[in-house]
């Protein structure tokens, strides 16, 4: 796959820790205007709330919300169940919390990637104890295959980009111990950077 315009810029240095790159940039922006498009047409009438979810979810959410043709705002959370490891340890924290009241209001959380599903599914049922109209999903990636039990097998994401392999990605937001996250592709990196 390549690049255009990034190649020239992404040839050696981060680039060469990528087994390889599944999801280029031209893909991902075709694949984010589309979904701009569907939550255009859907949220129509409603000023729709959209919550980006630190730090993975912020190139997602900034193309997100210029591919949305509505009046919207945008608010931020961050939740870990990661720390520095690789793994969910399965205990959720929110670092950072709503800066204004959502009750009423349809929120769509924004994220990078659906992985186990615990962190979203605290989330989602932490925020609608908050009254909103409506709680919905957006993630670019979705990797199912990692997912145990009825309640996390299907999240129920509204508007997902791509599913995506049982791999360690990294790119368009995604790290590792916190780096990669610039990187305008999303690639496989080799197991011998995390091992």
């Amino acid at each position: 796959m390549t690049d255009e315009p990034y190649a020239e810029i992404w040839e050696g240095g981060l680039r060469n820790d990528l087994r390889e790159v599944i999801f280029d940039a031209k893909t991902i922006e075709s694949k984010v205007v589309e979904i701009g498009q569907r939550i255009t047409k859907d949220y129509a009438d409603k000023d729709p709330l959209m919550l980006g979810i630190l730090k993975g979810s912020y190139p997602f959410l900034a193309d997100l919300t210029r591919a949305v043709n509505l009046p919207l705002t945008v608010d931020f959370m961050a939740v870990s169940s990661y720390g520095a490891g690789t793994k969910s340890s399965g205990v959720v924290r929110i670092l950072k919390d709503l800066d204004r009241s959502i009750e009423g209001r349809h929120v769509i959380i924004v994220e990078d990637i659906i992985d186990t599903g615990l962190t979203l599914h605290y989330l989602r049922q932490t925020l609608r104890g908050r009254k909103p109209a409506s709680v919905e999903i957006a993630a670019l990636l979705d990797k199912k295959a990692v997912r145990k039990g009825k309640e996390l097998e299907d999240m129920g994401a509204r508007y997902v980009g791509f599913e995506c392999p049982d791999e360690f990605v990294v790119g368009y937001g995604l790290d590792y111990k916190g780096r990669y996250r610039n990187m305008p592709f999303i690639g496989v990196l080799r197991p011998e950077i995390y091992s």
